[in-house]
């Protein structure tokens, strides 16, 4: 992402997240009221048009059901881990997520930690300022680059307790990331967070990465990412999530790949939906060894 300029990307699934919300309520995959206030007229129109018209879905059949999928399914995790009791939510690329503002759940005394880029910050606190008069109590802002900054630093200068059992949400990001990025986080959170702390993140097979041909929206966002500022760089091979989390520092991982949200979801008037394949969400937790180890240094 370029320096100043805000996250499109996170602009777009924003309208996805308003649009289903247009439908019925016995329709609609995941909820989401805050989105379309986040959203210039414009671009809401805009993006909207395209996926009414049902040329999001031509372009890359099956991607939009996964991302509302995957917001569905990643607040019923943090409603399943608010229920087991929870003391920090950090949510790295926070974008334009509205979870802070939509979980009753998410008040004292859980303190909510947004990470997000400046420039797409920046436009985010300007509408929350709009919709509730001022910044809410209960979340902390915090500004990163996550190719320039660490996280550690960032997260400690604005008060994060690693002491606390913590859920990190780090939804629709790690594509977009170097390899050395994307392990200097999973470093920290498996370093740095009490025993029982978790992170749910989301990503797509290598292969998508590396043979994009068949796969129109993944060629689509190479072909615009000069405009976008936004670039894929990352993704894990779907059969080694499980090693690729214990090598660094996890254990009790769960993936949840395209069959698993379409089953879970996608049902009567939804059941024709499509659900890309390669995409997956994956949720693992700290492993106590590593914290143990960390702790006695």
């Amino acid at each position: 992402m370029r320096k100043n300029q805000a996250s499109l990307t996170a602009m777009g699934i924003a309208v996805i997240r308003a649009v289903e919300m247009e439908k019925p309520a016995g329709e609609r995959i995941c909820e989401d009221p805050f989105a379309r206030r986040f959203i210039p007229d414009w671009f809401y129109a805009f993006i909207r048009f395209f996926i009414r018209s049902g040329y999001a879905e031509h372009r890359g059949k099956g991607v939009m059901g996964f991302l509302v999928g995957r917001d569905r399914y990643i607040d019923d995790y943090l409603s399943a881990q608010l229920r087991q009791g929870l003391d920090q939510l950090v949510i790295l690329g926070a974008g334009y997520d509205a979870r802070a503002y939509r979980f009753e759940g998410l008040r004292s005394p859980v303190r909510v930690f947004e990470v997000d880029h400046p420039a797409t910050q920046a436009l985010k606190l300007d509408a929350l300022r709009k919709i509730f008069g001022s910044l809410p109590e209960h979340v902390t802002y915090v500004p990163i680059d996550f190719n320039r900054q660490t996280l550690g630093k960032c997260l400690a200068a604005h008060g994060y307790d690693p002491h606390s059992r913590t859920v990190f949400i780090w939804q629709g990001v790690t594509y977009y990331l170097d390899a050395a990025a994307v392990d200097s986080t999973l470093k920290f959170i498996a370093q740095h967070a009490a025993p029982g702390s978790s992170v749910i993140f989301d990503f797509f097979d290598d292969k998508l990465l590396n043979t994009p041909t068949h796969h129109g929206e993944i060629r689509g966002m190479k072909r615009y990412r000069g405009m976008t500022g936004e670039d894929l760089r990352f993704g894990i091979p779907l059969n080694q999530i499980d090693s690729f989390l214990h090598s660094r520092g996890f254990e009790q991982v769960n993936t949840i790949r395209s069959e698993d949200l379409k089953a879970l979801y996608f049902s009567g008037r939804n059941q024709t939906r499509n659900v890309m394949s390669g995409y997956a969400i994956v949720s693992a937790v700290v492993s106590s060894q590593v914290v143990g180890q960390e702790e006695g240094r």
